[in-house]
């Protein structure tokens, strides 16, 4: 029969004084005070595992008191009953909390990002990558994910709000929520703060390209041709044919020589390119006729004389191994006083709106030179076979209601010729 050992009082380990020897003040159940020759007091525990004697250790008196000491001790007992090794739970616990500390937000984001990199387009996975170094890794980078709260979240994103960019808040946020769910995923429990901030940014305001307007398109190629001495040569070349054939910027900047066949008039954009195409999920791979009028023809026959040689239509000025600067076309429409009235998007809503009209085209026409996507692919395919030949002679009649519109002719292409 084990020996009855009376409790501590509170005042017994206050009092414990320090001896020639190291001794114990009992309090039963296995814990007890060691002090020690300096004075010094710890809480220990002795128990058996199996056959093995082992002790636990439980901090320091008097910054561990004799309640929360005989807590630790209740919970060992536990443990212990339920068939585990308090000893091996303790250092479990230790390392566990080590792992935890060393999964930072940015660690984890940043294996969140090299997962994704086989679904993503290189733009994308770059502008992901840059958003959270800018505005959330100086943050909560180093922060461990599991202890993220909602206010440390809430405040990383504020600050992007703070200057204006709401909708850089609310795509960050979502970014981040997933980078909470991946680390979940991986076993690293959290509160994924970020998933349900719904009521707690600013909405964003619904909004539109800035494009101008039928009505100032004669203004507006007057003020290109005006501005074509203070723009390069295949600068102003980019301008011309974004206003000629309104495909994306990102599609313009980027094709290669490689999709245009001069002799036959042709400009074809593999599927892969497209905005479509791009998509991980359900992509469109159907690649995408231009419809070439005889003005951007010669456009291209024309530009093919001074980049031909290399790559890309639009080198880049530092690099003409890597096509031109997606900011290119939008620094021209601001040297001609067009900033925040005309974007290289522009260029689509007003072909768009002035071709249905001032030509009296059917949207569905449009639409698929635009390459907007179908609802229904079965009709998509049809439609894409069925406007191709209406295509064609709808862009030729575009490019000759430019020429018409600018006063003094075809300045399209006569002042290309003229630079």
């Amino acid at each position: 029969m084990p020996k009855l050992v009376a409790p501590l009082t509170d005042i017994a380990p206050r009092n414990a004084k320090k001896k020639d020897k190291p001794y114990k003040l009992a309090d039963g159940g296995g814990l007890y005070l060691l002090v020690n020759t300096d004075g010094a007091r710890y809480w220990r525990m002795d128990y058996r595992f199996g056959e093995v004697r082992r002790t636990l250790a439980f901090g320091k008196y008097p910054d561990v008191s004799l309640a929360e000491a005989r807590e630790m001790r209740k919970a060992a007992r536990k443990l212990l009953d339920d068939g585990t090794d308090p000893g091996q739970a303790k250092k479990d616990e230790k390392r566990i909390g080590v792992e935890t500390a060393a999964q930072t937000f940015e660690k984890l984001a940043r294996d969140w990002h090299s997962n994704k990199l086989a679904s993503w387009s290189e733009g994308t996975a770059k502008d992901t990558l840059r958003r959270l170094e800018i505005d959330i890794f100086p943050q909560i980078g180093t922060v461990p994910i599991a202890s993220i709260t909602h206010q440390q979240m809430i405040a990383a994103l504020r600050k992007i709000e703070a200057r204006g960019a709401q909708e850089v808040a609310h795509r960050v946020k979502a970014t981040c929520a997933r980078i909470f769910s991946y680390a979940n995923q991986q076993g690293i429990r959290n509160i994924n703060p970020a998933s349900d901030l719904s009521d707690v940014l600013k909405p964003v305001q619904a909004g539109h390209f800035a494009a101008i307007t039928s009505d100032e398109l004669p203004a507006f190629l007057a003020a290109m041709n005006k501005n074509d001495a203070r723009l390069f040569l295949p600068t102003r070349t980019a301008l011309r044919l974004m206003l000629l054939l309104f495909v994306r910027t990102s599609e313009l900047i980027t094709t290669p020589w490689s999709e245009i066949d001069l002799e036959a008039g042709l400009w074809v954009i593999p599927w892969q390119r497209m905005k479509r195409g791009k998509l991980t999920v359900n992509p469109d791979k159907t690649d995408h006729h231009v419809c070439l009028s005889s003005q951007a023809l010669a456009l291209l026959k024309e530009l093919h004389a001074m980049t031909g040689g290399g790559t890309y239509l639009f080198p880049n000025q530092r690099d003409h191994q890597k096509p031109m600067s997606n900011g290119a076309i939008l620094m021209a429409l601001k040297r001609m006083g067009y900033q925040n009235k005309m974007t290289g998007h522009g260029f689509r809503a007003l072909a768009m709106s002035t071709i249905k009209e001032r030509l009296g085209y059917r949207h569905e026409v449009v639409d698929r030179q635009l390459a907007h996507a179908q609802k229904d692919k079965v009709a998509s395919a049809y439609d894409r076979a069925q406007f191709l030949a209406e295509r064609k002679k709808m862009m030729q009649e575009w490019a000759d209601y430019l020429d018409a519109t600018a006063s003094g002719g075809n300045v399209i292409h006569a002042s290309f010729k003229a630079a």
